[in-house]
């Protein structure tokens, strides 16, 4: 019996962090990286000195930061983490910018884009350009927030909002188009259903962690993190260490009509 338990306590000192217990893995989403000017909801926007800061954070605290064609590598590398942007502002420029400034032979930052296909080229959003400059970076990968941003539960035919999205942006990066983050954060059975036909992952704005060797193995409903204008460097070092308290927060909600 005593050796039975020696051999126990021996498997529990040695056995893999993810293995002892669930990891929190944080997919944090981001909107604008500008200053503020009085257009939508503040809380949207993070200015790019302070963006700058956050990833600085990441780089200095051993994070890995991931896009989604790397989700096999998630068991495999240190404190990784998902930095994504919805809605493809022209402003998402600065984050790039950001990234370049950054890297290391050590870190590489890395970002998903979600663009709204139907948008590419307007005034304030990406152009095609801009698109084929990111998806040729080993920084960006561009992936879909459907193609005119719809509340895809109220949506009668899926088909272009997924599929035609997915195509249009694959057509212009030449990479593979896998994710799709849902606009407003809203669905349901059906839209899960017709978002597995066509793409790897789906990402919601419910704030939670992504619990690697948890429960939370739904790759249609993976959940992410706000960070906010407001937040400080406090409330973000806590919330990607994994600090924040599930079912609350630490930062002002932004409204469901800018998600």
């Amino acid at each position: 019996m005593k050796r039975i338990c020696g051999l126990l306590i021996l498997l529990t000192i040695f056995m893999p962090l993810n293995a002892q217990a669930a990891e929190k893995i944080p997919i944090l989403v981001y909107h604008s990286i500008a200053e503020y000017k009085g257009h939508g909801d503040q809380e949207l926007y993070v200015a790019p000195d302070v963006f700058e800061k956050q990833v600085l954070y990441l780089r200095e605290h051993g994070f890995t930061p991931l896009t989604f064609e790397d989700w096999g590598k998630l068991d495999k590398v240190e404190k990784p983490i998902f930095l994504t942007f919805d809605d493809g502002y022209k402003n998402n420029l600065q984050a790039f910018a950001v990234f370049q400034k950054l890297q290391t032979n050590d870190f590489l930052p890395k970002g998903t884009f979600f663009v709204i296909s139907d948008f590419i080229g307007r005034k304030n959003r990406l152009s095609e350009n801009d698109l084929k400059r990111l998806a040729s970076s080993n920084l960006i990968s561009v992936q879909s927030h459907t193609a005119t941003h719809p509340d895809l539960t109220k949506t009668e035919n899926l088909e272009d909002e997924l599929k035609g999205s997915k195509e249009t942006i694959e057509q212009i990066t030449s990479k593979p188009v896998v994710a799709l983050s849902y606009p407003f954060g809203s669905f349901n059975e059906r839209v899960i259903r017709e978002t597995r036909k066509v793409y790897e992952f789906g990402l919601t704005t419910t704030p939670e962690y992504y619990m690697l060797g948890g429960k939370k193995e739904e790759n249609a409903e993976l959940p992410r993190l706000y960070v906010t204008g407001s937040m400080s460097m406090d409330e973000f070092a806590d919330l990607v260490e994994g600090k924040k308290k599930e079912g609350t927060e630490i930062f002002p909600a932004p409204s469901k009509s800018y998600r």
